[in-house]
Parts: C-alpha cells; structure tokens; sequence
C-alpha cells in the first residue's frame, strides 16, 4: 500500500513560560505565541478545554491565527469523564460540544476524553457514554478519542467495543499508565510523555527515530510490530490513517524540539 494518511506531531498548548527565549524569539508578544508556534508545527493539544468553557469568539479568533492544515485537539470537560456514572454525563457532553468549538472549522481534530487512572472498565457503563458521543456537531464531522489510564482497560472487550463506535483510543508512552496501541478508529492518538528536560529534543534520538517508523504504519494503515496489541487476534482495515503525535507533560521544556525533530523524520 502506498498512499499513507497525514502525519501531524505536536505539544500541549502554547503558553508556557520557559518556551520564552527558546522556542519563542526574544520579545515576542504572547499575543503572537500562537501564531509562531501553528507555523512551526502541525498541531497543538489544548488542555485549558478540560477545566472550563470557552467563548465561540475564542476558537474563532485562534482558527485565524493559524495556517491552513494546522489542527487544534481539544481536551473535553473534566465533568463529563469525571463522574461514577459515565452514562449520565448527556448533559455535560452537549454543553461541551455547544460552547463554540465548531468554529475553529477545518482547524478542529480530535476530542480526546482523559479518564482518571482510578476509573476502571464497566463495560456497560462505558458503552453508554460511546452512545453519548455524537458522530457531528453544526455540520461538522467529529473524531473522538479517549484516553483511559487503568490497567482494567487492557482487555480485547475493550477494544472491540472502542471499534464498534469508530472511536480511537490513545496510544500512551508513559512510565505508569497503560499502553494500548491498537487501531479502532480512522486515526491513530499518540500520547509520548517519557520526555525529559535535561533532554534538548525531548526524548533521545534513537527513540524520537523509533516514534517516526511506528507512526508511518500507523499511517500506511498498518499497526507497528514492536508495540503490544491488547487485541492481536483482531482484524484491521489496511488503509490509510491519519495520525496525531503530542509530546506531553514530561520533557515539556523541550517539547517543541522533540515534535519538529518528530515532524522533519515522517
């Protein structure tokens, strides 16, 4: 197969103070942080979503900021993932998805759903809230991923039912959580969290080199061979996927070095 989808890496937001003097130029406005970091890399995970709304007027103003093709991922409501009862959360999702966001338009990607590491699977209980999540939103196709941090998730169950509802899940590099690295969706979520900020890209080269050959399968529509399926015996659809990298939390100093580094390999 030779066509491959679009490759995009990333980091976590754009607001960071350390980045001034280093990723940002000296003196830069922070009214401008957003428009010089969009022109350097391909994505940006918002996570200031997670704690509260946003004015429609916000997402518009940061969709004009950026080029054509950069794409904002969008943290969802802590108060929907946040519950015992995932299946009453109706509400808190509708209020999410109507605050404004579908103004951001073609800059819009994924919405990822982060569950706490001490939210375990109930297979009926999560099954409910994938119903919950709505295919569009103002015309606008939607692409949800979850991130789930408990071991109890690590079960082929799981997987087939992410599949069902053609929702992806993150595939997470970290010391603690789990990684589930399979494919359930038209797109693959990559959350690299191992980074170091003693490290000048982040994470070392031989592993930023290793990321950059497991996205390429991932975007050729295959599913890299030196990562642990939780579904192994599961057939995959060979076609080509779009894939999303973000050098989160560990390493954060260096993050935008680590996703250009990322980004010039694939």
């Amino acid at each position: 197969m030779s066509k491959a989808g679009t490759i995009r890496t990333g980091i976590g937001g754009w607001t960071f103070e350390p980045w001034e003097g280093t990723f940002y130029p000296d003196k830069l406005p922070k009214r401008r942080q957003l428009e010089h970091a969009s022109s350097h890399l391909a994505a940006i995970e918002v996570n200031g979503t997670y704690y509260g709304s946003q004015k429609p007027a916000t997402f518009a103003k940061w969709a004009s900021e950026v080029p054509d093709g950069f794409i904002f991922s969008l943290k969802a409501s802590r108060f929907v993932t946040n519950r015992k009862v995932l299946a009453e959360a109706g509400e808190s999702v509708a209020k999410f998805l109507t605050q404004g966001l579908t103004e951001l338009g073609d800059h819009l990607g994924p919405i990822l759903w982060q569950f706490a590491p001490t939210k375990k699977f109930e297979p009926d209980d999560f099954s409910a809230f994938l119903e919950l999540l709505p295919e569009k939103q103002d015309g606008i196709t939607l692409q949800h991923v979850v991130e789930v941090r408990n071991p109890s998730f690590q079960v082929p169950e799981f997987i087939e039912l992410l599949a069902r509802h053609k929702v992806a899940v993150v595939c997470a590099d970290h010391h603690d959580y789990p990684m589930l690295p399979d494919v359930t969706a038209d797109f693959v979520y990559c959350r690299l969290q191992k980074g170091e900020d003693d490290i000048e890209t982040c994470y070392p080269q031989k592993d930023v080199e290793a990321w950059s050959k497991r996205l390429e399968t991932y975007a050729k529509g295959g599913v890299p061979h030196d990562l642990s399926l939780i579904a192994p015996e599961r057939k995959i659809e060979k076609k080509a996927r779009d894939v999303f990298a973000f050098f989160i939390s560990g390493g954060k100093v260096n993050a935008p070095r680590g996703a250009q580094l990322l980004q010039s390999m694939v």
